[in-house]
């Protein structure tokens, strides 16, 4: 590992650490050379499935794709980037373990709106609305009622 500030190649591990969910490990380390510290973090490289579209075109797995829509869906919301990045590992998790190695893009667009739901109820009603390109307000109603219901069942 090469020193961020100093380009050295002489650093060494003076602590390491599992990361909340137990999917990564959290390095400090500190430069032989100009004595600074740093943290890395090491992941497990898994090969995500590749995504089929709706108009047939596959393409790879975008992480930073489902980011951006929930960063836009989530905009002016009290949600911490930590709900956001757990949500995100979660629905990550999802797609792994299914198994696929082609997953349609709705079906991701599924696990991203249970993400949502739960994070926050206005984030997961704009993520619908134009995920599933509301017609008319009835769908819209629709939708909220289901989720008013869903909250209802959850609570009691």
């Amino acid at each position: 590992m090469h020193c961020p500030f100093c380009s050295a190649t002489d650093t060494r591990v003076v602590d390491s650490r599992l990361g909340p969910d137990g999917d990564q490990v959290r390095r400090r380390r500190k430069c032989g050379s100009c004595d600074e510290r740093f943290t890395t973090y090491e992941y497990a490289d898994l090969n995500m499935p590749r995504v089929s579209k709706s108009d047939g075109v596959g393409e790879a797995f975008n992480v930073d794709k489902i980011r951006a829509g929930m960063m836009l869906a989530l905009e002016k919301r009290p949600v911490s980037m930590d709900s956001i990045d757990r949500a995100i590992q979660q629905i990550k998790k999802k797609i792994l373990s299914s198994g696929l190695r082609e997953v349609e893009s709705q079906w991701i667009g599924e696990r991203v709106m249970d993400e949502l739901r739960e994070l926050d109820g206005v984030a997961f009603i704009r993520f619908a609305s134009v995920y599933r390109s509301f017609s008319d307000i009835d769908e819209f109603v629709k939708t909220i009622n289901l989720m008013e219901s869903k909250a209802a069942t959850q609570k009691s």
